[in-house]
C-alpha cells in the first residue's frame, strides 16, 4: 500500500512539473497588441506560402499572446504577377494606431507609419514575446526584415522581382529588406529605413542569413 501511495504521489508530482513547465514556456499575454515582429520565420527562406502563409504566421503568433481575436496581416507587398494582382503592404494593415506588446504606440496611422514620426526602432520593434530582435552588434544579426516594398510601402514594378516570386520561392529572385534596428528619424535615407534598405543576396534561408536576416517580418492588426 505504501508503494502504491508513493507511486501515486510521484505521478502527481510529475504532472505538476510538466504543467508548470508548459506554463513557463507560454508567451506573456498581451491581448491589446496590434503590432509585432515575428519571433521566428518559417524556415524556408522567403518562401512564406504567399501572403496567406505569412498572414497565418502572424495570426498564429498573435494567438499565443491572447491577441488572436484580431485580424492580422503581414507587412508585405506583392507585384502584378501574383494571383489577384499587385498588393501594397501599406494597403493591407488597417488604419492604425498600432501598439507593441509593451503598449507603446509605434504609429498612429498609415501616413504616420511611413513618415519620420513613427517610433519603429530597436526598443520598440519588439517580437510578440516582447523581445528585442538581434541587430547590429549581436551575433548572429537578424535585423533584415522581409518587406518587398518601397519606402512608402508600395510594391516595385513587376519587372523587378523583389518579393522572391511573391513570397512563394526560396530560389528565385531577391527580397527587399528593411532594418528593424534603424537609426535616425528619416525613412527616406535607405541606410536607416525600417522597410526598404537593401536587397537580400537571394531567397534561400542561407541567403537571408548572409545579409543579416532570418526570414522575419512585421505583423499588424487591422
Amino acid at each position: 500500500m505504501y508503494t502504491t501511495m508513493r507511486l501515486s504521489m510521484l505521478a502527481s508530482a510529475a504532472v505538476l512539473l510538466v504543467s508548470g513547465s508548459v506554463q513557463a514556456q507560454q508567451a506573456p499575454q498581451a491581448p491589446d497588441t496590434t503590432f509585432f515582429v515575428t519571433s521566428v520565420g518559417l524556415g524556408k527562406g522567403a518562401d512564406l506560402g504567399g501572403l496567406d502563409g505569412a498572414d497565418k504566421q502572424c495570426q498564429a503568433l498573435a494567438t499565443t499572446i491572447g491577441a488572436g481575436g484580431k485580424t492580422w496581416h503581414a507587412y508585405l507587398s506583392t507585384n502584378a504577377n501574383a494571383p489577384g494582382g499587385a498588393v501594397n503592404a501599406r494597403d493591407r494593415i488597417g488604419k492604425g494606431p498600432w501598439k507593441n506588446v509593451k503598449g507603446v504606440a509605434v504609429a498612429e496611422s498609415v501616413d504616420d507609419l511611413h513618415s519620420a514620426n513613427n517610433k519603429l526602432s530597436t526598443p520598440n520593434s519588439l517580437t510578440e514575446r516582447g523581445s528585442i530582435v538581434a541587430g547590429v552588434g549581436y551575433t548572429p544579426n537578424y535585423h533584415d526584415l522581409l518587406t518587398g516594398t518601397t519606402p512608402d510601402g508600395r510594391v516595385f514594378p513587376s519587372n523587378l522581382n523583389m518579393t522572391c516570386n511573391n513570397w512563394t520561392s526560396s530560389n528565385f529572385g531577391t527580397a527587399m529588406l528593411g532594418h528593424v534596428d534603424r537609426t535616425g528619424l528619416t525613412n527616406t535615407d535607405q541606410a536607416r529605413s525600417w522597410n526598404s534598405t537593401h536587397q537580400s543576396r537571394d531567397c534561400s534561408q542561407d541567403g537571408l542569413r548572409a545579409t543579416g536576416g532570418n526570414g522575419l517580418f512585421y505583423c499588424f492588426a487591422q
